[in-house]
């Protein structure tokens, strides 16, 4: 598939260049910390870890992206009251570092996600992996796209037509035989094993494969995975990206009940349980 030269809207490509910046300077700070090694862990009021690097990550990201002066929301501020985002129908869903269980472990596998919500569904979304520096970013009108090594052009940052000529559009796994399932490493509970049993029951024997943080959905876009369920809690700002970029990629995001797109900016932002089916693989 040809990468396009240009695009029609240019103010995504100008808010995409933004987040794609803003998502490689919070990942160079993020790898800082980590490889210092002092991390600064502290637990929030949910049990869930808080690092030195969450706060950089979340400082850098909300400098760079109030230069768009289109509001954010993110996990660090995550208790705005409702009354004061009710109204937004346009505002960047900020996950500064997805994955710090992952990042305490040192598996490398956490993400910094930076989402454009317009009308309660992601119109953009921009993942990078700080440990392989490895970028996926997508869109409504640019499709989706990966870049395996972000380090070997980063004098393209800024040149938006060098980013797409290095990058892979998504879907490109092709090639498979058997059916694929990406899993939560840390929440492979009983709801999603009986998912997983009903897919062997249709297919057969499956792979499964475990990943950590928002990468599970960058699987599934990339077509090396067909299906990723979801049946443990999850937050808007988890997976709002991967959600942009899994859907420009052909992909089906809907929520295992209703089996309708998810939406955002709910009162309560905690996600129901959702599924994530590869290009071409649900039918509905």
């Amino acid at each position: 598939m040809a990468h396009p030269k240009t695009v029609d809207n240019l103010n995504e490509v100008q808010l995409m260049k933004t987040a794609i910046a803003a998502a490689y300077e919070a990942g160079k700070a993020i790898m800082e910390v980590y490889e210092s090694g002092d991390f600064d862990s502290v637990l929030k009021s949910d049990l869930s870890p808080l690092t030195k690097a969450d706060k950089v990550s979340h400082d850098i990201i909300s400098t760079m992206l109030a230069l768009t002066r289109i509001p954010m929301l993110s996990e660090e501020d995550s208790e705005m009251v409702y009354e004061k985002r009710r109204n937004w129908n346009r505002f960047w869903l900020v996950d500064p570092l997805d994955g710090t269980k992952e990042f305490l472990n040192r598996n490398g596998e956490f993400t910094v996600n930076i989402a454009l919500i317009e009308g309660n569904r992601p119109s953009m979304g921009v993942i990078l992996v700080p440990g392989t520096n490895t970028l996926y970013f997508g869109g409504q009108q640019l499709g989706s796209h990966r870049i395996g090594d972000l380090s070997l052009i980063q004098n393209a940052m800024h040149d938006f037509d060098s980013l797409l000529s290095s990058a892979k559009a998504l879907p490109y796994h092709t090639s498979r035989s058997t059916v694929t399932a990406v899993a939560s490493r840390s929440h492979l509970n009983s709801d999603t094993s009986s998912f997983l049993d009903s897919l062997k029951e249709i297919h057969g024997e499956i792979d499964v494969i475990s990943k950590g943080s928002s990468l599970k959905l960058c699987l599934v876009a990339e077509g090396a995975a067909d299906v990723y369920p979801r049946m443990a809690p999850t937050m808007e700002w988890d997976i709002a990206a991967g959600d942009a970029i899994a859907s420009a990629a052909g992909c089906s995001v809907i929520e295992h009940a209703t089996g309708q797109p998810l939406q955002y900016n709910k009162e309560q932002l905690l996600n129901p349980h959702f599924v994530v089916y590869g290009k071409g693989f649900y039918e509905g």
